[in-house]
């Protein structure tokens, strides 16, 4: 045994993954609480098939316009007045709004007191709220992962907001959400996906358990990606674990120097994420 045996590994409370897991929300939100702020992206029409399951709960919805700004979750931290659970259905923009909303909903201050580079970088004093992240997209694996990616257009650049206990208490993976993505968007994504396996497979702070990870979603993603992008259903499921996957692996080892460079391209370019990665990948190894 060397030293890399060592490792500690966290995630995400509880992880439904597959086709029709959607119908499960009901009552795994009926156990947080009956008041729910559904942090949407910008078209609040996506989440209607949660909505309609969500006859029990007085839901307050809160869309998320394009990738999450610090103006955004401090909006949604005063739509959530009341709420007992978050819930976010959405791309990546979707779920790290949800995450930084349910924890400054319980935390003093305003969002620059937690966040890194550009803030304070101070830890959470209290829990979120409950939180559920039910991702529409294949590619951030933002539903396991204990960080908000926010973006400063005054400071040009996007920082993270951290904590281990935003740490959603359910993640609700149906590969069937994605079914209806655009290619341009399931082309971006994916590649996000496949960077984020391949970054925590090579990354100084790997370990055995994340290499397991990695070694069986990149195959998944690099045979699937083509597939997705031209509508086929399986190849959907496939990126679907891998971005669920990639979630794990860079919540537990880290990424490399595809998002070192991607976060301050990303804050002074409006080009979406997963395009970035793609264009620095070949570059960066």
């Amino acid at each position: 045994m060397t030293g890399r045996a060592a490792f500690e590994f966290a995630t995400a409370n509880r992880i439904l993954f597959g086709e029709g897991k959607l119908a499960e929300a009901a009552p795994a939100v009926k156990a947080l609480g009956r008041r729910a702020l559904v942090v949407t992206g910008k078209s609040v029409e996506r989440a209607q098939p949660l909505l309609d399951l969500l006859t029990d709960i007085e839901c307050v919805t809160h869309a998320i316009p394009g990738e999450p700004k610090i103006a955004d979750v401090q909006s949604g931290v005063d739509a959530a007045a009341d709420c007992e659970v978050v819930i976010a259905m959405g791309g990546g923009s979707a779920i790290d709004a949800g995450k930084a909303i349910a924890a400054l909903c319980c935390n003093p201050g305003n969002p620059l007191d937690y966040l890194e580079v550009i803030g304070k970088g101070q830890p959470l004093v209290n829990a979120p709220l409950p939180f559920i992240a039910i991702p529409t997209t294949a590619g951030t694996g933002a539903e396991v992962t204990r960080n908000a990616v926010l973006a400063s257009p005054e400071h040009k650049v996007k920082v993270s907001l951290r904590h281990p206990l935003m740490l959603p208490q359910l993640a609700i993976v149906d590969p069937e959400l994605t079914y209806g993505l655009p290619p341009a968007i399931t082309a971006a994504t994916g590649m996000d996906a496949l960077t984020q396996l391949i970054e925590p497979f090579t990354c100084r702070r790997a370990n055995p358990f994340t290499d397991a990870i990695c070694r069986e979603a990149i195959p998944r993603a690099a045979r699937s990606l083509r597939r997705a992008f031209a509508g086929d259903k399986a190849a959907r499921e496939d990126m679907a674990y891998a971005s669920l996957s990639g979630g794990l692996a860079l919540a537990n080892s880290g990424l490399g120097a595809v998002h070192g460079f991607a976060a301050p391209i990303g804050g002074m370019f409006d080009a979406p994420h997963g395009a970035v990665c793609a264009a620095l990948l070949p570059h960066s190894f």
